[in-house]
């Protein structure tokens, strides 16, 4: 009896060894350090792709068998070096993603915003630069060419990495219709400025300084011109109007450039943001200082920041000096 038992318990113990090797695949790390595993899968990505992306083995091929796990969707997947093989596979057959944290920056153009984009979503730049200008989105979103720079605004979100151009300008208009609060859009209308005209402002107080502190009095000097019919004469605004925000003296021809964004023949604010406006400078506007300044320019001691004036005799005192420190550093 002993001797026909012996073959049928090696049989059951190779089985027990091959079934405890099994889980020990199954259930072995998916990661060799701390580093998190990070796997994107874009619509080409095959199950052999996955595979060496994550130095998979014979844990890998299990688990793919066991889920049958065959096509892959589109995700970013991120796991810690201690996920096992079997839930690694079990998240990636459920398309269980692991969302962005996407901090959507203030940027210059809609080109910048796009490339930024790409880098960080499974969008490429040509398509979202195509979403950004089209008419039919733009009317849908409530904005326009000139104006759709006002539907950013810069914060932290949380996205699903394959997120489509579509679907993130959709959400950016959510989160826009929660930025403005009917607080907010209380203040706006206190400064005589819809939202769009919010962004806009801000926009041009963003590029005149990068000094949080002095944004309400940059924002209160130009609502100062505003109120008084008076042209901005915003210098950024004439470098986005030439298309060279790298220029660092505005000379007399420069502000001959025939544009609507052209501050000094135009009067108002330009037909839309000249970048997306930081949440800082939006807030400087709709609490913008209260003082009799109409003029201000560059600190002639360079720090970033600058000097204003109620009256034009005083401006020109102020603006020589800075001419003279330009000339001194030799700046064209």
């Amino acid at each position: 009896m002993a001797t026909k038992l012996r073959p049928l318990l090696f049989a059951a113990a190779l089985l027990c060894v091959a079934a405890a090797a099994l889980a020990i695949a199954l259930f072995s790390p998916c990661g060799s350090g701390e580093e998190d595993v990070v796997v994107e899968v874009r619509p080409a990505t095959s199950l052999a792709d996955i595979r060496r992306t994550m130095h998979g083995g014979v844990g890998f091929d299990l688990a793919c068998r066991l889920f049958s796990f065959r096509q892959p969707r589109t995700g970013r997947y991120v796991f810690s070096a201690s996920t096992s093989w079997f839930r690694c596979v079990h998240l990636l057959r459920n398309h269980a993603q692991t969302p962005v944290r996407l901090v959507l920056p203030s940027v210059r153009t809609m080109a910048d915003l796009s490339a930024f984009l790409s880098r960080h979503l499974m969008m490429d730049s040509v398509s979202v630069a195509d979403a950004l200008a089209r008419p039919s989105l733009h009317d849908s979103l409530g904005f326009t060419a000139e104006t759709v720079p006002a539907l950013f605004i810069p914060d932290t979100y949380e996205l699903w990495w394959d997120t489509a151009p579509e679907t993130f300008l959709l959400r950016m208009r959510r989160e826009y219709d929660r930025f403005w609060t009917e607080e907010r859009r209380r203040l706006a209308g206190r400064q005589g400025l819809t939202p769009v005209g919010v962004a806009t402002l801000a926009s041009i107080v963003d590029e005149e300084t990068a000094n949080n502190a002095e944004k309400p009095a940059v924002a209160g000097m130009y609502l100062n011109r505003l109120r008084r019919d008076m042209l901005l004469q915003a210098d950024p605004t004439v470098k986005f109007a030439l298309g060279d925000f790298s220029l660092r003296r505005i000379r007399h021809g420069h502000l001959e450039v025939a544009s609507p964004y052209n501050t000094y023949r135009v009067k108002g604010l330009p037909p839309g943001p000249i970048r997306i406006a930081s949440t800082a400078s939006i807030d400087a506007v709709l609490h913008a200082a209260e003082h009799p300044y109409l003029y201000m320019c560059a600190n002639a001691d360079f720090s970033g920041t600058h000097v204003f004036a109620a009256t034009y005799a005083e401006h020109l005192a102020n603006a020589r000096r800075y001419q003279q420190a330009l000339n001194a550093r030799g700046v064209k």
